[in-house]
């Protein structure tokens, strides 16, 4: 397991994918920051935390959109799946290379957090609720993105269909605006990431919006090595 994470990880910065993403993240996230918090000179990021929350709908795809499809495209998967390893440990390992990837975009926070030092005072315990919301938040869309990925051979219909997954997710609270059933409405609002991510926004930590994020997080894994289960035998 360790060494398909490892080779997974490395691919990222063999390549000028992992670049182009912590290159993305850090320019938009510094825009935000210089906007809303050095220019207007406050010291509270939300914001910067809200306005990130689309940006991570978009690099988020393209992490994941490889991790399956590649090495089906490349006919390496029939190798991979009869390796010792099981294919729980497979998904898993390709999982924590993408949720390594994003943490490392996400030090771009500490960074923020360290900057405001100098001239204020920033409240800590929401930057790191932020950071605790959002990688709970991306280990979802990771998840939802490495199982479209193992459903194609093509990267690119991977990455578009996971963006257009995140952005139909984002949307839920928009739809539920429009619906007139409060039943539905009710039912959008449970499932909505964004309302969940607002309250970590705000450094609010609920053990029910962690226990969502996680359940998200292990049913798309989980779904994702039946399809490799079933491709084994196939």
């Amino acid at each position: 397991m360790f060494a398909i994470f490892k080779r997974e990880l490395a691919s990222y910065f063999n390549s000028p994918v992992g670049y182009v993403v912590a290159a993305a993240f850090m320019v938009f996230n510094g825009i935000f920051f210089y906007v809303q918090c050095l220019y207007t000179g406050t010291s509270n990021m939300y914001g910067v935390f809200q306005s990130m929350f689309f940006i991570v709908l978009f690099i988020i795809p393209l992490l994941t959109m490889r991790l399956m499809a590649e090495d089906r495209k490349n006919k390496t998967d029939q190798a991979l799946l009869t390796s010792p390893v099981s294919i729980p440990s497979i998904v898993c390992a390709k999982f924590l290379s993408a949720f390594v990837m994003l943490a490392i975009c996400l030090s771009a926070y500490v960074i923020d957090g360290m900057i405001l030092s100098f001239v204020a005072s920033p409240d800590w315990s929401v930057i790191i609720g932020n950071i605790f919301g959002m990688l709970l938040m991306g280990s979802a869309f990771i998840a939802i993105g490495i199982f479209i990925s193992s459903l194609t051979e093509s990267v690119i219909i991977a990455a578009v269909f996971s963006f257009a997954a995140n952005v139909l997710i984002s949307l839920i609270d928009t739809i539920g605006s429009t619906v007139s059933w409060n039943w539905l409405k009710s039912a959008l609002t449970t499932i909505s990431f964004q309302a969940k991510y607002g309250n970590f926004s705000l450094g609010l930590i609920s053990l029910s919006d962690v226990v969502f994020f996680v359940s998200v997080t292990a049913l798309f894994l989980f779904m994702t090595d039946r399809v490799l289960d079933r491709r084994r035998w196939a």
